[in-house]
């Protein structure tokens, strides 16, 4: 199977209820950092993984998504006409980068159940599924290793981090078997948020994967499970159980990650992402160290 036929799905009908009262009218997918909305992130990192089709799985009140996806060109001809070449080519990236679709997920009933929204869109294609809290920096690279290890190897690819036990409960948790191969270790299973106390391992699973379109048959016939909502992790289980299919892997990252899901994170992240730029991270870096010797 080609890169190309792989498509990307990105769930994003959550109502953002950490970030109240900013997404009670605009997406928490469209809060910016430093000047694109945080979905966008996540568009250009399927695009740079070579994936041109995208399904973004919206709710209720996420118009702005495809509104910010879409041209407009009455703004495009007053840049024009401005001779502001700058503005005018990150508006039309913004409409022009992938074929981008929308699907309501209706009821929200967990992760599972917006994937599985996604089923008559991707058909019998291998997909990968990037989470909109969960941001890698472009310069290090993950879902191009997840789709090269799926190619590979035909099984479900997940993403995971090493993380302090003592937040492991904060996360799903991988059960791994033998030694890895490099970054890329074999799941025997999955542990949703456990106990650090009854955590399998310090791996924590992160917000991307590389599904085969079996998984599709398999969230069918999941039950709802904790917080009475369809679970992917449980769907996963499943797949790593089967002794006769190709199972689960897991590819470790290593770089960058911002944790938008979280207020303080997600200022983190800004300042970060900001003091890394040509144009802002010199005065930034500067008023930081001043500000930091006023504390």
């Amino acid at each position: 199977m080609a890169k190309a036929r792989i498509k990307a799905v990105i769930p994003a009908a959550g109502l953002g209820t950490r970030f109240l009262p900013a997404t009670k009218a605009m997406p928490k997918e469209m809060l910016p950092l430093v000047d694109k909305p945080a979905i966008q992130y996540v568009v250009e990192e399927a695009v740079s993984a070579g994936i041109g089709d995208i399904l973004v799985i919206t709710g209720r009140n996420k118009n702005a998504i495809s509104n910010h996806f879409d041209a407009v060109p009455e703004l495009e001809a007053k840049l024009v006409e401005k001779g502001d070449h700058g503005r005018l080519a990150s508006v039309v990236a913004s409409s022009d980068m992938a074929d981008i679709h929308y699907v309501r997920q209706g009821e929200p009933k967990g992760l599972g159940h917006a994937v599985l929204r996604a089923r008559t869109h991707v058909g019998d294609s291998s997909f990968a599924v990037l989470l909109g809290d969960d941001l890698m920096d472009a310069r290090d690279p993950l879902l191009c290793t997840m789709i090269d290890e799926h190619l590979r190897t035909g099984a479900a690819v997940i993403a995971l981090m090493e993380v302090d036990p003592a937040q492991i409960h904060l996360y799903g948790t991988a059960d791994v078997d033998g030694a890895p191969d490099g970054d890329v270790v074999r799941v025997a299973g999955l542990v949703e948020k456990p106990a650090r106390d009854e955590a399998p391992s310090n791996l924590a699973v992160i917000g991307r994967y590389v599904l085969p379109a079996a998984v599709f048959d398999v969230l069918e016939r999941t039950a709802p499970g904790k917080g009475g909502e369809i679970q992917l992790t449980d769907a996963l289980q499943e797949l790593a159980a089967d002794p006769d299919g190709p199972g689960v892997r897991g590819v470790i990252f290593r770089g960058r990650r911002y944790d938008t899901g979280d207020r303080l994170e997600y200022i983190k992240a800004i300042v970060q992402l900001a003091t890394d730029r040509e144009d802002l991270g010199p005065d930034l870096r500067d008023w930081l160290k001043e500000f930091a010797g006023r504390l």
